[in-house]
């Protein structure tokens, strides 16, 4: 039976045969990345003390912007924690990748200038890697087209 948002070319609605574990995940990335926004909006220095084993040399502002940036990203994972649409999931997905991926480079390249790598620096890699692994692989399980009996 076809509804109204077929006829109109949405996706179907899949509650009850989403990947185990998806509205868990998009739960942890939302608060993960609330979390991170936060700190860098309202404790700039601190964030990147914890980080890079540092002070800061340079301007706040910087910090803050990308704690908006974060901020909005967080956004859209709280949105998509509520829609049962499937291609809003997907989206939702593919941002949090691509911003765990420009993450990494980013943060990758300002390890290589600073110099000495920090636990707090690896721990901050290797959990870039595990968000974006984990993100595209729902990703790529929600794209899969189901195979019809």
């Amino acid at each position: 039976m076809f509804d109204i948002s077929q006829v109109l070319g949405n996706e179907t609605k899949f509650a009850g045969r989403e990947p185990i574990g998806l509205r868990f995940w998009i739960l942890i990335s939302a608060v993960m990345l609330t979390i991170m926004a936060l700190m860098a909006v309202v404790f700039p220095n601190q964030l990147y003390e914890m980080m890079f084993n540092e002070e800061l040399s340079t301007t706040q502002v910087s910090i803050r912007l990308y704690g908006g940036a974060l901020l909005s990203i967080s956004l859209i994972m709280w949105n998509g924690l509520h829609t049962a649409e499937k291609v809003i999931i997907q989206w939702t997905l593919l941002t949090e990748a691509c911003c765990f991926g420009v993450q990494f480079l980013v943060t990758s390249v300002a390890l290589a200038e600073v110099g000495p790598v920090t636990n707090g620096s690896i721990l901050l890699l290797v959990s870039q890697v595990l968000f974006l692994i984990v993100s595209l692989s729902y990703y790529f399980h929600l794209g899969r087209r189901n195979k019809k009996p």
